[in-house]
C-alpha cells in the first residue's frame, strides 16, 4: 500500500490529528507502518539483514516492533504505536485498528506459523495480547487488556483474561472501539447468580408459608 493510503488511515481514525502535515510529521503509528512497508519489501526480496536493520530503526524511533516478515493489509491504523509488537508470521487483514501496547505474539519457538491471523475490520484495544497461531474473525472487537489464546468467530466481542467471547451475531463491528462500552462477563455472571438466589429465596418463603 502506498503512503497516501496509510496516511488516509490516520486522517480517518485519529481525532487528534489536525491536518495531513500534522499526521505525516508526528503520527508514530503512521511512521511505524511506513517503516514496516519498506522493511517488508526488502524481506520479500530476500534482503533479510537490511530488512531487520530497518525494522530495528523503526522500533527505536516509533516504539513499535513490527517484524518485516509479518503480512499487513491495507487501511491499517496503529494508534500511538508505543509498545506494539507484531510477530513474524502474523497476518493482519484490511481496515484493522490497533491501539498502543498490543502484542500479536507466539507461544512456541518452533519454525512455521506461530502468530495470530487477524481478519478484516477488527479493533484491538490497548494492551490486549493475542497469542499463538489462532484466528480472529472479521468484525471483531477485542477489549483493552484482554488476553486471547483461542480462535474467535466473526462478529464477536472479546473481554477479560483469558478472553471470553460474547457473540454479536450478524452485526458489523467496523466502528471504533469504545473502551467504556464493553460487556463485563463477571458482572453479568454475578447478576445472574443474584437473580437466581432471589428466585430461590422467594420459593423457600412460599414453601414455609404453606407449611404453617
Amino acid at each position: 500500500m502506498d503512503k497516501e493510503g496509510d496516511l488516509k488511515a490516520v486522517m480517518d481514525r485519529d481525532p487528534a490529528v489536525r491536518d495531513r502535515r500534522d499526521a505525516a510529521w508526528f503520527s508514530q503509528g503512521y511512521h511505524a507502518i511506513r517503516f514496516y512497508r519498506r522493511s517488508h519489501a526488502l524481506w520479500m526480496k530476500g534482503r533479510h539483514r537490511r530488512a531487520r536493520f530497518l525494522n530495528y530503526v523503526g522500533r527505536v524511533l516509533t516504539g513499535a516492533d513490527i517484524h518485516p516478515g509479518a503480512t499487513i493489509g491495507e487501511d491499517v491504523f496503529i494508534d500511538h504505536a508505543t509498545g506494539v509488537v507484531i510477530g513474524e508470521t502474523a497476518i493482519i487483514g484490511d481496515h484493522v485498528c490497533i491501539f498502543q501496547g498490543v502484542t500479536l505474539g507466539g507461544v512456541s519457538s518452533e519454525k512455521g506459523k506461530r502468530h495470530p491471523t487477524i481478519g478484516e475490520n477488527v479493533v484491538i484495544g490497548a494492551n490486549a495480547t493475542v497469542l499463538g497461531d489462532i484466528s480472529i474473525g472479521s468484525n471483531t472487537r477485542i477489549g483493552a487488556g484482554s488476553v486471547v489464546v483461542k480462535d474467535v468467530p466473526p462478529n464477536s466481542t472479546v473481554v477479560g483474561i483469558p478472553g471470553k467471547v460474547i457473540k454479536q451475531g450478524g452485526v458489523r463491528l467496523d466502528q471504533a472501539l469504545k473502551h467504556d462500552d464493553l460487556p463485563d462477563p463477571v458482572k453479568e455472571a454475578l447478576q445472574e447468580m443474584t437473580a437466581e438466589i432471589d428466585r430461590l429465596r422467594k420459593r423457600l418463603e412460599a414453601l414455609e408459608r404453606g407449611q404453617k
